[in-house]
């Protein structure tokens, strides 16, 4: 495995050839999509909820945004656990190749990159 931490996006892993960075970047992306869309249908879930009026059918779809929203964000972080323990579980070493803790860490790294991004702009403009 090569282990390079200059590569900064999945197109960079890609150019690079190396399959377990792409995996990884890739999964990584995956939990924030998954993640940020489960925040705007929470968000959006309430914004109905409050401009219900009362309304049983409304108020209905809007309570059912939230628990799909927050069952979907459980789903995609319970994806990464059980593929692991199915891999165990037949002798496989698919944690080899998805390991949650190089998952996450990407995920903090992208973050971290986009608010570093961010507050670089911000800077600029001072």
């Amino acid at each position: 495995m090569i282990e390079d931490n200059n590569a900064s996006s999945i197109i960079d892993a890609a150019e690079q050839f190396d399959i377990l960075e792409i995996l990884n970047r890739g999964i990584a992306y995956a939990i924030i999509i998954a993640g940020f869309l489960s925040v705007v249908f929470i968000f959006l879930g309430g914004i109905s909820f409050i401009l219900s009026g009362g309304q049983e059918d409304k108020i209905k779809q809007a309570v059912s945004t939230i628990r799909y929203a927050i069952i979907g964000l459980i789903v995609t972080v319970m994806a990464i656990v059980i593929v692991g323990l199915v891999g165990r579980a037949l002798g496989l070493d698919i944690i080899q190749y998805l390991n949650p803790s190089d998952i996450f860490e990407t995920v903090r790294e992208l973050t971290s990159q986009a608010g570093d991004s961010g507050n670089s702009g911000i800077e600029r403009l001072e």
